[in-house]
């Protein structure tokens, strides 16, 4: 947003604690849902024809494939048109043979041609490169998701190319209230099972781990902005790999179907990088209590279990609900 440059948001960055040698049982972020996801592969990514994958970056590259296109509809980021890769092929064709030797004599021996072929060429070359100018200057992908306005904070890269990541001293920047004349409300949601939040959390984050609960906090009574202020909401779980992500998908998803695109009560969204191990890490004193409970803790297995059930069986009983709620509308 206008009015914090990078300088001033380097300013705000506090002292922060050594890193200690903290581990976990488990170094994956599996909460139990990877068998609930769409079974997608993100290593088998479709590559974009050599001839077109110049004009773009990686993340556009990554939406070939469907459920990246139906994440890009969700926050906003626009997509190169369809016709644009048989056009650019096309002139190329064409190109190739006017420059044949027997087309460039044919074309000379016409009447009303130009004896120089050269400034036809510069005519045909800026008007492919303002077309491509053209594209790339409607990327929408550094705004909110409903293109109203950039982002606030600094973000970095992440897990997820189709979120945004933010870093722990953003955080810290915004409890010390240095974004208080930006932010009406930052909405922290700590996306962790229950026993893992109580061994300790961000100040001021809620712990809603389930969808429904989620929904309930956030969209049933959706917190309005105030003037140019704006309400931000983050997402996190133990290491921000999986649940955090996919509550920050689902929120996104849930908003766009209760709002005329582009609108959305939340366009601002952030996933915290490395989640509440590396924010513990960093910011130990930001914390309440100052501790670390791994999901994977031994005295908690059947608390994991537990939470695991009820997960795999709302998740269930949603997609139920779904199903039949399509069938109805057929």
């Amino acid at each position: 947003m206008g009015g914090i440059t990078t300088g001033e948001q380097e300013n705000y960055r506090p002292a922060f604690l050594q890193q200690s040698s903290l581990t976990s049982s488990e170094s994956e972020d599996d909460d139990g849902f990877l068998e609930l996801l769409d079974e997608e592969d993100l290593k088998n990514d479709e590559e974009m024809p050599s001839d077109v994958a110049s004009l773009w970056t990686a993340p556009l590259v990554m939406r070939k494939t469907d459920n990246r296109a139906k994440r890009c509809r969700l926050f906003g980021s626009s997509s190169l048109p369809s016709g644009v890769e048989r056009t650019t092929q096309k002139r190329m064709e064409r190109s190739q043979e006017e420059n044949s030797p027997g087309k460039s004599k044919k074309r000379k021996s016409l009447p009303g041609t130009p004896e120089d072929s050269t400034s036809l060429k510069i005519v045909r070359t800026q008007s492919s490169t303002a077309e491509i100018e053209s594209i790339l200057d409607s990327d929408q992908r550094d705004l909110i998701g409903d293109f109203s306005k950039g982002y606030l904070f600094h973000t970095v890269d992440g897990k997820h190319q189709d979120l945004k990541y933010i870093d722990s001293e953003m955080i810290v920047s915004v409890l010390t209230g240095k974004f208080a004349s930006f932010i009406k409300e930052c909405v922290i949601i700590d996306c962790r099972y229950p026993y893992e939040y109580e061994g300790g959390h961000i100040k001021g984050a809620v712990n809603l781990h389930m969808e429904e609960d989620v929904e309930d906090y956030l969209l049933k009574k959706p917190i309005q902005p105030s003037g140019n202020k704006r309400v931000i909401i983050v997402f996190h779980c133990e290491f921000s790999s999986e649940r955090g992500p996919r509550m920050c998908r689902f929120v996104r998803e849930r908003d766009r179907l209760g709002n005329e695109y582009p609108n959305l009560h939340y366009p601002e969204l952030y996933v915290l990088k490395g989640g509440y191990k590396d924010f513990f890490l960093r910011c130990r004193s930001f914390c309440e209590p100052q501790s670390y409970r791994p999901m994977h803790h031994e005295d908690f297995k059947e608390d994991l279990k537990r939470f695991r059930t009820k997960s795999r069986t709302w998740a269930g009983e949603k997609s139920k609900r779904e199903l039949y709620s399509r069938l109805k509308k057929l």
